[in-house]
């Protein structure tokens, strides 16, 4: 690490510092950007990663997206195009170097204004999810923007313009065409994202792969190819992602049984349901519920 990006770092990590008092995710004024601090490696957490600019002034995460691993400290940046289903861990933290990261959430209308204006490099990456070595240009532009939280009366006018340079910085990379495609309506990724959305939506309810395609514009094994590009899953495996991760929302969530739960979330068999559950989260539904409670329970009596 630069001697550079290393201050630039040490006074991001202060001002987040400064703003999280408590592990935890920390909303701010600035509404596309939220704070984390974790005192110690915990366990790892199941969710859906929207698109979105990460960055980590302190500590060190990674992110498991199907088979593939991203590791990423202060050195780098993780960038999430569309949205994903992941498994994110913190492997480097403690209470006297706590884990300290920010991420900015994007819209495709600020990456498009971005991209009208500016020339986007080409590149051959089509997977949704990138980690890039971070320069001092981006990280001066984060900055910037993490500053304003101590001047609120500037927000409204400077935020918009100091995430559009961030944006540009991201879009300059060597990855940036990833993340232009996402908003270019008729490119791949594009049409995979409106796949994407709908199983989202729809991740309850069974799919014909030929209906996704038509959806796609696409014949069924391009739908396969390109899906598993941007995505590193097929849309089956995908959706599975889904219905697990908030199956298992609804059963801490609610004092429910877990065969009510399969069929909430789209499973027919409550067998093939907990088996499917215990391979993702390593225990099957109700031993899973129950240590992470005790587990909940424990922290609030530490």
């Amino acid at each position: 690490m630069s001697e550079r990006i290393y201050k630039q770092q040490s006074e991001l990590a202060k001002i987040i510092n400064r703003f999280t008092n408590q592990n935890g995710i920390h909303t701010t004024a600035i509404p596309s950007l939220v704070f984390a601090r974790r005192s110690n490696v915990d366990t790892p957490i199941y969710g859906v990663h929207n698109p979105s600019l990460c960055i980590v002034a302190q500590g060190m995460k990674q992110i498991l997206l199907a088979e593939e691993h991203f590791k990423y400290g202060p050195t780098d940046y993780l960038l999430t195009s569309v949205n994903l289903p992941v498994t994110a861990q913190v492997i480097e933290a403690s209470s006297g170097v706590p884990y300290l990261s920010l991420k900015l959430e994007f819209t495709p209308s600020q990456i498009l204004e971005v991209v009208s204006k500016t020339k986007v490099p080409k590149e051959n990456a089509k997977r949704a999810m990138y980690v890039n070595q971070i320069d001092s240009s981006m990280l001066d532009a984060v900055t910037r923007l993490v500053r304003l939280l101590d001047n609120p009366k500037d927000i409204p006018i400077l935020a918009p313009l100091f995430t559009k340079e961030i944006l540009y910085r991201v879009l300059q990379g060597p990855y940036g065409n990833t993340l232009k495609e996402m908003v270019i309506e008729g490119s791949y990724i594009y049409r995979i994202k409106d796949v994407i959305t709908h199983i989202m939506n729809n991740y309850n309810q069974p799919f014909r792969i030929e209906e996704l395609a038509e959806m796609a514009n696409m014949g069924v094994s391009s739908l396969h190819r390109h899906f598993k590009e941007v995505t590193a899953m097929s849309p089956i495996q995908f959706q599975k992602q889904i219905r697990l991760q908030e199956a298992r929302h609804l059963l801490l969530s609610e004092s429910t049984d877990a065969a009510d739960v399969a069929f909430r979330v789209g499973y027919e068999s409550p067998s093939q349901f907990s088996r499917e559950y215990s391979r993702m989260f390593g225990f099957p539904p109700r031993e899973d519920i129950k240590r992470l409670r005790d587990k909940d329970d424990q922290r609030i009596n530490a």
